[in-house]
């Protein structure tokens, strides 16, 4: 196996890092739904409970958050949807390369969701506010594609790697 792979494994434990804070967000997005929802439900029965007017768009923006963060987690674990059905009828290099180009084009429409995402949330977010509150820029709506561009640009090249490895004969870990 060529050198340079051995060093990319050394950081392995970063990729796994950088894993667990996405899954923590993710975990502590999806707790504040929960708890959100619930309140704004509680609410809408019980009349002493007030309802906050921000609640459903706090929700809607957090699970647009939760969402594309989530697909990005699955680039990691390689958890995607793909097509297998020939799998077994083509060549093992055949299947490596079909996996290198997949994971190339995501790796573009990554880098292209952190560019024109950026811009999004930027230029047209950064104009407009939450119509319950106010105070909060709409910027925070149109983050969260750039956000999740970024880690899947980190997770992809990982596994571009992993592909490359296994086309020179290195095994995929599960």
């Amino acid at each position: 196996m060529p050198a340079i792979f051995l060093k990319l494994r050394k950081i392995e434990p970063v990729y796994n890092f950088v894993y667990s804070v996405f899954m923590f967000i993710c975990k502590v997005l999806l707790v504040a739904d929960i708890l959100i929802t619930s309140w704004i439900v509680l609410a809408r029965y019980i009349t002493v409970i007030p309802a906050p007017n921000w609640g459903e768009e706090l929700i809607l923006t957090l699970m647009s958050y939760m969402a594309v963060l989530s697909a990005s987690l699955a680039i990691k674990r390689n958890a995607h949807i793909r097509m297998t059905a020939f799998d077994r009828y083509l060549p093992e290099k055949v299947i490596i390369t079909l996996d290198l180009i997949a994971d190339i084009a995501v790796l573009i429409l990554a880098v292209i969701m952190l560019v024109t995402g950026w811009q999004y949330a930027a230029g047209l977010g950064s104009k407009g506010t939450y119509i319950s509150m106010p105070w909060l820029s709409k910027f925070w709506q149109y983050f969260p594609i750039p956000f999740a561009g970024l880690a899947m640009i980190f997770f992809e090249v990982e596994r571009v790697v992993i592909d490359i490895e296994r086309y020179f004969g290195r095994k995929e870990e599960a």
